[in-house]
């Protein structure tokens, strides 16, 4: 099937489709990759097409930019969507590909639409006419392609990242699908400036929606007046870009936790809004405070991790709404408390030493002792109860004999834990004193 072989032009088809431009000068925002003397500008005039991988939010582009190569290479272009076919499509696409390149010398070019729907194994396909040269792969995903497209497909295509179109650029396509024919010219809407803004604001850098919304908006008004006011009254507020199975969920937890880390309440309560307004798991939000009043601030304040834990189960038990003053309550105290990593840092030391001495053996005086046998053996030998000393502490070894005087927990000098390093430097002090007496 030949990729846009016609434009239709007529009411049923959507306005946003109606509007795609057919050449690269009509094509909005992405300027990082179109502009003269870019890369990709450059590769579509010339028509020296290598494979390509368009990765971008929804609305971005990139099956755009794939009219606009169909409209401008001498090769044969082919459509292909990841959701409507199958590998028995892609091996007669392949077939026919080998023939037209060996019969005619010419080239064809495969777009692969929502390429991220194929799993890795189903992607092979494509790898031997790519390294044939029978075949020009140009791939569409929402989703990062170093987790959703094979290693071996990835290396041979060059990845063009697509942005979401600024605020401009989408008032620019609105302006636009108002006064071209092939959009809303013969309707003559009436829409006032401050409505397209609130139409660019409310579509999220994604064209298709800011048309959608806007083709909506005029039918509706049916010749009236078109302001922000009408504009709120006619549509549902848009659900914020946020996938709870694609990157963007990761990117914002991951700002989330870092402003929490960073010690930045504001920042962390934006994030936490973002999560709560795009319907994510509270839950889930919980789960991460507890790990990070662990990880990122441990011992400095261990009343982190209390109010972290009945933070968790506070929302279990109240639900939402109400469970997000919860979640921003454990979220500006761990925010504003000490941070300290030392647990953090101290137990995967300790587990690198594990890895990497083996499971040494036991002291004789810190093995348990329950049987005659064991005590002949010396077992629990001249162990020393912490208790018998009125300071509550013996100086005796708890390591294996190879690694006598290592140490895996190194508290900081804030909150709390400031405290603590005062109280093990003396201990440790103590520990050391009866080496020294014996030198």
């Amino acid at each position: 099937m030949d990729l846009f072989s016609s434009t239709i032009s007529d009411d049923q088809t959507p306005l946003a489709e109606r509007m795609r431009p057919q050449h690269l000068d009509e094509v909005v925002g992405q300027q990082h990759l179109l502009a003269d003397g870019c890369p990709l500008r450059q590769i579509i005039e010339a028509d020296q097409l290598s494979s390509l991988i368009f990765w971008g939010p929804p609305g971005t582009g990139k099956t755009t930019l794939a009219q606009v190569i169909a409209q401008s290479t001498r090769s044969r272009f082919v459509f292909f969507s990841a959701i409507m076919n199958g590998v028995k499509d892609i091996r007669h696409i392949v077939s026919r590909a080998k023939e037209d390149r060996s019969m005619y010398g010419t080239r064809t070019i495969l777009f692969v639409d929502e390429i991220h729907r194929f799993n890795k194994s189903q992607q092979d396909a494509f790898l031997p006419a790519l390294e044939k040269g029978d075949l020009i792969l140009i791939g569409a995903t929402t989703e990062n392609p170093s987790f959703e497209v094979n290693a071996a497909l990835l290396s041979r295509a060059r990845v063009f990242v697509l942005k979401p179109l600024q605020h401009d650029d989408i008032v620019l396509l609105l302006q636009r699908a108002l006064s071209d024919p092939r959009g809303l010219a013969d309707q003559k809407p009436d829409v006032s400036q401050e409505a397209l803004d609130h139409l660019a604001q409310l579509a999220q850098g994604d064209a298709r929606v800011a048309l959608g919304n806007l083709q909506l908006v005029v039918e509706t008004a049916k010749g009236k007046p078109i302001d922000e006011a009408a504009i709120s009254q006619t549509l549902q507020q848009k659900a914020l870009r946020y996938d709870k199975g694609a990157e963007e969920h990761y990117n914002v937890i991951s700002a989330f936790i870092k402003s929490v880390r960073g010690s930045n309440p504001d920042g962390a309560l934006y994030w936490l809004a973002r999560m709560i307004e795009a319907g994510e798991d509270p839950l889930f939000i919980a789960r991460r405070l507890v790990i990070l009043a662990a990880e990122d601030i441990g011992n400095a304040d261990p009343r982190g991790l209390q109010l972290a834990i009945s933070a968790q189960q506070a929302v279990h038990f109240v639900g939402m709404p109400e469970g997000r003053i919860i979640l921003a309550q454990a979220t500006t105290y761990l925010a504003s408390a000490p941070k300290s990593n030392a647990s953090y840092l101290g137990i995967d030391t300790a587990l690198a030493e594990v890895r990497r001495s083996g499971p040494l053996e036991v002291p004789l005086h810190l093995r348990n002792a329950p049987t005659k046998l064991m005590k002949e053996l010396d077992y629990g030998k001249d162990y020393q109860y912490a208790h018998d000393n009125p300071t509550g502490f013996v100086a005796q070894d708890y390591l294996p004999d190879q690694l006598h005087g290592s140490e895996f927990y190194h508290p900081v000098d804030r909150g709390y834990e400031k405290v603590m390093a005062e109280r093990l430097a003396f201990y440790r002090q103590q520990a050391q004193q009866p080496d020294e007496e014996d030198a």
